[in-house]
């Protein structure tokens, strides 16, 4: 397989707090030496996860010194914060999961080169990665901006080597298409436990993964996890105990039960800060129904669900287009 990131990232990245930011400059060591991004990041219990996953991605040093990749010197880093980990069930006793040659790609997704501060940043505005030119962009959503779907939550932190500012989810992003970043999980790439597995066979199965690798589109996916597949194989009298069990289903049915997961509008992806409640119409003959956004995520539903899915990882970015995993296969009436 090609470089992972090409294939999948998460962002995981440096950072630190405002009101260490605010001591700092108003200490007395201020006019002799700003801490490094890193070294302020060290500093903060709150962003423990962020400084073990630096250490254990082997990044700590590349933040603790001067950019050499732009003449100012200096990063922007938009960082998490230790609850924006808990989101994915990340700690400093679960980076484990991961493999390290991902973790070490995806730390650098936050990172930009030079300095962008706050006033610099609008809605509908890009932001490059420093890391393979991948671009993020901002939202405005109820008074708050939004990198991807990650709120902004504090800004114009600044380190001796750039500036920092703080959000509330992990950026999740990819350098491949949608059906290379699930085949990234699927293969054990992004996590030493394959996911997605049961999604891949089935995508392969129905014929879609031509559609979906298509780089003229721009889809919104919700991907189902591999529970999901295996709760569904229950609901209908059967048991599946390995991917390849999926293709007990109807080819026809499952074709369609799949394309209730993209929405009809394939020339626009949403992130979760871009997505209301209410009802879209899929590529297959069903709709799909959001909820009430709520603390960075929607829940979702086909017409035959009696309950709603819930996002797992929302917000992948990917080159055509942003997947939402969710723990239920979206069902027709």
């Amino acid at each position: 397989m090609k470089n992972i990131y090409k294939k999948f990232g998460i962002g995981l990245t440096l950072c630190c707090v405002l009101l260490t930011a605010i001591s700092c400059e108003n200490s007395s060591s201020y006019e002799d030496e700003l801490p490094s991004i890193a070294n302020i990041a060290v500093s903060n219990d709150a962003f423990s996860t962020l400084e073990a996953a630096a250490i254990n991605g082997g990044v700590a040093g590349v933040l603790s010194n001067s950019n050499p990749n732009d003449a100012s010197g200096d990063y922007t880093v938009f960082a998490p914060n230790n609850s924006a980990f808990a989101r994915l069930g990340l700690d400093e006793s679960t980076l484990g999961v991961l493999q390290t040659p991902f973790l070490t790609n995806t730390l650098l997704y936050h990172v930009s080169n030079g300095n962008l501060p706050s006033s610099a940043i609008a809605a509908n505005g890009t932001s490059a990665s420093a890391l393979g030119g991948l671009t993020r962009r901002f939202v405005s959503r109820d008074g708050s901006l939004f990198i991807n779907g990650s709120k902004i939550i504090a800004t114009d932190i600044t380190a001796e080597n750039g500036t920092v500012h703080v959000i509330d989810k992990v950026m999740i992003a990819t350098g491949g298409n949608v059906v290379e970043s699930a085949i990234a999980l699927q293969s054990a790439s992004v996590f030493k436990n394959p996911e997605l597995s049961y999604l891949v066979e089935a995508v392969v199965y129905a014929e879609l993964a031509d559609a979906l690798s298509n780089p003229a589109a721009k889809f919104t996916v919700f991907a189902p996890n591999d529970q999901a597949f295996i709760n569904l194989g229950t609901a209908l009298g059967l048991t599946f105990d390995k991917p390849a069990d999926v293709r007990m289903i109807d080819k026809d049915l499952l074709t369609a039960v799949l394309l209730n997961h993209v929405f009809a509008e394939t020339s626009k992806d949403s992130f979760t800060s871009e997505l209301n409640a209410g009802s879209y119409d899929a590529l297959g003959s069903d709709t799909i129904t959001l909820g009430t956004y709520n603390n960075g995520v929607l829940t979702v539903s086909g017409s035959g669900n009696t309950s709603p899915a819930n996002m797992v990882i929302p917000d992948v970015q990917t080159t055509n287009g942003i997947v939402h995993v969710i723990d239920q296969v979206l069902l027709p009436q």
